[in-house]
């Protein structure tokens, strides 16, 4: 599925589509997805800068895979342009992770070194094993708080900024500020730290 650079969309066109695709019109996303590509590759190439270096999944191969992984199923129930970037986002996080456990297989991890928050948070993971040890801790922080664990995601892994991340949710600055607070003290402990 390799696509030129994103068409300028006419306004509230990305948005008309969306709710095409998710009344059930397939062909929608199909559509959606000259308009979309630059964004989403843009946040596959994040995501791919937060992995173990030599990591074997490029950027299109991600977008790629997300896309098979929407059309291939039902239409999430989507707000808005944002939040079908979050949506897009967290599949990116689960096809990283299923990645991660599928390197991961036949080995235990005995004797690996914990992972630093500030490193799963801020820079590269450079294990597979880090990478799930952090999934691991984002899902329970998620059975406790999912706004929390979705302000995680949003933030360290889509890269979105403050402002944009109280957006998506739909909640204060100063709300986001205290919850990324509590979650990374959460995973800090989770992780050992």
């Amino acid at each position: 599925m390799f696509l030129p650079a994103a068409i300028e969309p006419a306004q509230g066109e990305v948005t008309a589509l969306l709710e095409q695709w998710r009344q059930g019109r397939g062909e929608a996303l199909d559509e959606l997805v000259p308009y979309i590509y630059a964004e989403l590759h843009r946040l596959a190439t994040h995501e791919l800068h937060q992995e173990r270096a030599g990591h074997t999944l490029q950027p299109t191969a991600l977008v790629n895979e997300v896309y098979l992984r929407l059309a291939g199923g039902a239409a999430p129930a989507l707000e808005n342009r944002r939040h079908f970037y979050a949506i897009a986002a967290r599949l990116m996080r689960q096809i990283l992770v299923d990645h991660a456990r599928r390197h991961l297989s036949g080995k235990r991890g005995e004797g690996a070194p914990l992972l630093s928050l500030d490193d799963a948070l801020g820079g590269p993971a450079t294990s597979a094993l880090e990478f799930t040890a952090l999934d691991e801790a984002l899902e329970r922080l998620a059975q406790i708080e999912e706004r929390k664990a979705r302000l995680i995601e949003l933030r360290y892994f889509t890269g979105l900024s403050i402002e944009e991340c109280a957006g998506v949710i739909g909640v204060s600055v100063a709300s986001v500020y205290r919850d990324l607070a509590f979650a990374t003290a959460f995973l800090g402990r989770q992780l050992k730290l």
